[in-house]
């Protein structure tokens, strides 16, 4: 159940970045969806929503990685070692 649940999160931003290279090639191409009236605006929601799906995807594999000790030394957390 656990494994179907992370499928389930890693496909919304999954289908967010996929909807934001549509939205950027449609930009190239000159076709212009319903919600955009300017060319470049649709450019940039495009890219935003590629980079928020990129960013949250990245993040999620991250903190999975590390939680199972599988990162390299400059991606885990820094401990503070400070005695009160």
């Amino acid at each position: 159940m656990g494994r179907l649940i992370a499928l389930l999160i890693l496909l919304i931003p999954g289908c967010m970045a996929a909807a934001g290279i549509k939205l950027m090639r449609d930009t190239v191409f000159g076709v212009l969806n319903s919600p955009f009236q300017i060319p470049w605006l649709q450019g940039l929601a495009g890219l935003i929503l590629f980079a928020a799906g990129l960013y949250l995807l990245g993040g999620f594999i991250l903190y999975r990685d590390r939680k199972r000790n599988q990162v390299s030394e400059r991606f885990k957390k820094k401990q503070n070692n400070r005695r009160a």
